[in-house]
């Protein structure tokens, strides 16, 4: 499984503008091929932080949704938006057992 884990700086007011364009990024990712979960979130200490975590099957997977047309709107929104800084790491996990034995 491909783990990303995106974490993005915004100005004030940012999240609020690009509100529907996440909702509809989120929304059309989670029924695509390959994808096992896709989350938004803002800190709530911090409301100009977002992360986003991402779980895919595989590579595959995410090179597609990466060429998506829900991608170019949400990439749109951003250029209006433009972040303060961007992190995004990306893992290659294996799913274990909880509690761990």
């Amino acid at each position: 499984m491909i783990v990303l884990n995106v974490l993005i700086e915004t100005n004030p007011g940012a999240v609020a503008q690009m509100k529907d364009a996440i909702a509809a990024l989120e929304k059309a990712t989670r029924v695509e091929d390959g994808c096992v979960d896709y989350v938004f979130a803002t800190e709530i200490n911090n409301p100009t932080t977002m992360r986003i975590v991402e779980h895919w099957r595989d590579v595959d997977a995410l090179k597609a949704h990466l060429g998506a047309p829900h991608m170019g709107a949400f990439r749109q929104a951003m250029s209006q938006n433009p972040p303060i800084r961007m992190d995004l790491k990306m893992f290659d996990a294996n799913e274990l057992p909880f509690p761990p034995k």
